[in-house]
């Protein structure tokens, strides 16, 4: 998905936020609540690195280590996402993930 053409909206970036914080907790994705912060549900530092990674990789952004920090709930990430793909048109949506 090339984000210039077809960026990804907050609603398929909150879906597929919710879907990575829920297989590196080991939880059922409808058990995430975007509005909760992350830190409620034991990510830790190492988890929110590895978000920087999958979100770099997957939608093409580079983004700072303290992401989850910064933007504690998938709503607060999401938005920052969006934003970030709206000024940036040479980002691209996700690829498949597992």
């Amino acid at each position: 998905m090339n984000a210039a053409s077809d960026p990804m909206s907050p609603g398929d970036l909150r879906r597929w936020l919710i879907e990575r914080v829920a297989a590196y907790l080991g939880l059922p994705p409808a058990e995430i609540d975007p509005t909760v912060k992350l830190r409620t549900y034991g990510l830790d530092s190492i988890h929110s690195l590895s978000l920087c990674v999958d979100v770099e990789e997957a939608v093409g952004l580079l983004v700072e280590p303290t992401l989850a920090w910064d933007h504690p709930t998938i709503e607060d990430i999401a938005a920052h996402l969006a934003d970030l793909l709206s000024r940036d048109p040479t980002t691209r949506g996700p690829a498949d993930t597992e």
